[in-house]
């Protein structure tokens, strides 16, 4: 009888009650919100501490609590607790350089259908907040090849990109010039985050497989022109679409309803074209009639 009981208890204690995924453990990286809606993102460390105008927060507070907790400073001061969206991380991102917008990560990755298991190649590794978005998006069984030259850029977004995504199988990452070289073939996406993406318009339409889309994201009008042109010009080319992404948030209150004071517009224009059987030769491009380029280039200077 004692025997049986005490093999009982023992099944029972080799139990192990789940810990609910649910709530903060260290390591996390947890989103901060007063009561004024500013926002503060940290990394849960048994040790650590969060210190603001609104009191100090030890860690220890918000590990085991439930994801939504609503915290107390030691002014007495409220604290919303919560996992942190992919758009609040990328907002808070340490960076290098500019980095792409949530509103334009989502676009990106609809107008160029990044699906999983898909190919695709990015140049221009920056914050790593792109490559964090496409790593999502392709899944495990995908992959994404991203092309950068600074060896400083790419360490400080290969930490970035860590705090969310620490399996980096499916990521490689080429210290390397991609005007010079695309390696990768038989891609079914390339995103081209780059100044002059006019240069690789042929090496990317040789490494991509048919039907497959190119998207570039661009800042000025001058380089969507000269970009747009290179793939209309280009035999394999076609549906080339070029569009910005704006957005007007809203202030809505029990008695008032307005668009809020500030919005997010241009940060960047998106232009796609797709890998087509092979087109026409386009005709060469009509000169300006605004600068007097079609008439006879005596009647230019008619008059001096």
């Amino acid at each position: 009888m004692i025997g049986s009981l005490l093999q009982i208890l023992g099944c029972l204690l080799s139990l192990k009650v789940p810990i609910s995924r649910h709530r903060f453990k260290e390591g996390d990286l947890v989103l901060l919100i007063d009561r004024k809606d500013r926002r503060y993102l940290i990394t849960l460390d048994s040790t650590g501490s969060f210190h603001s105008h609104t009191g100090l927060l030890p860690h220890t507070a918000i590990i085991g609590e439930e994801y939504g907790a609503r915290l107390s400073t030691s002014q007495g001061q409220s604290l919303l607790a919560l996992v942190p969206t992919l758009a609040d991380y990328v907002t808070h991102l340490p960076r290098a350089s500019q980095v792409i917008y949530p509103k334009d990560l989502g676009a990106i990755l609809m107008a160029a259908d990044i699906f999983p298991g898909a190919r695709v190649l990015e140049a221009g590794l920056g914050s790593g907040a792109l490559t964090t978005t496409l790593l999502r998006a392709v899944g495990v069984s995908g992959s994404v090849f991203s092309y950068e030259i600074r060896d400083s850029i790419v360490k400080r977004a290969t930490r970035n990109i860590e705090r969310v995504s620490p399996n980096l199988n499916n990521l490689t990452i080429h210290v390397a010039d991609v005007y010079e070289q695309i390696i990768e073939k038989e891609l079914d996406r390339v995103i081209l985050d780059l100044p002059e993406p006019w240069r690789l318009v042929s090496a990317v339409a040789a490494a991509m497989v048919p039907g497959g889309i190119l998207l570039g994201f661009l800042p000025t009008t001058l380089q969507v022109h000269q970009f747009s042109e290179a793939l209309r010009e280009h035999p394999r080319f076609d549906l080339i679409e070029t569009m910005e992404v704006m957005i007007r948030p809203w202030h809505v209150a029990p008695w008032s309803v307005r668009p809020a004071h500030r919005m997010v517009a241009h940060t960047g224009f998106i232009v796609t074209a797709r890998i087509c059987g092979y087109k026409e030769p386009v005709s060469p491009r009509p000169k300006d009639p605004i600068n007097g380029a079609n008439e006879p280039e005596e009647s230019q200077h008619e008059g001096l």
